[in-house]
């Protein structure tokens, strides 16, 4: 009788441990730095200890990889439809207009271009400031 439960037992904690595990893999493979990931549609304009500026162009029908962004700012310059994925595959179609800033919480998701204009932004991506 014990025997079994000590089976079952190890057997339950292997697979939550396996699952640990691959959930921590699985993020690490998509929790991508998106200027990394894709320079095509990212370009860096300014970067410190503090902040990193990049400007964000994405042209109709042009989908991007699942990446993650630090917490920041995101100022749109003009109207642009997006469809965005998350990881859990949870969907959301938003439109955003010229002249919107909006405050980022950090977000791991993939982006598409749903519309028919090109959507162009520029994004300030707070740093973590090291203790002083």
């Amino acid at each position: 009788m014990k025997r079994g439960i000590h089976l079952i037992a190890g057997i339950a904690i292997g697979a939550l441990l396996a699952t640990v595990a691959l959930a921590i893999s699985w993020r690490e493979a998509t929790a991508q730095d998106p200027v990394k990931q894709s320079p095509q549609y990212y370009k860096v304009l300014l970067e410190n200890d503090q902040v990193r500026v990049v400007e964000y162009r994405l042209k109709p029908g042009e989908k991007e990889p699942m990446h993650t962004h630090t917490p920041g700012v995101l100022y749109i310059f003009g109207d642009a439809k997006m469809r965005t994925t998350y990881p859990d595959g949870r969907t959301e179609e938003r439109a955003g207009g010229a002249g919107e800033a909006h405050w980022r919480n950090p977000v791991t998701h993939a982006l598409e271009n749903i519309g028919t204009t090109e959507a162009h932004a520029l994004a300030i991506d707070v740093k973590k400031r090291k203790a002083e």
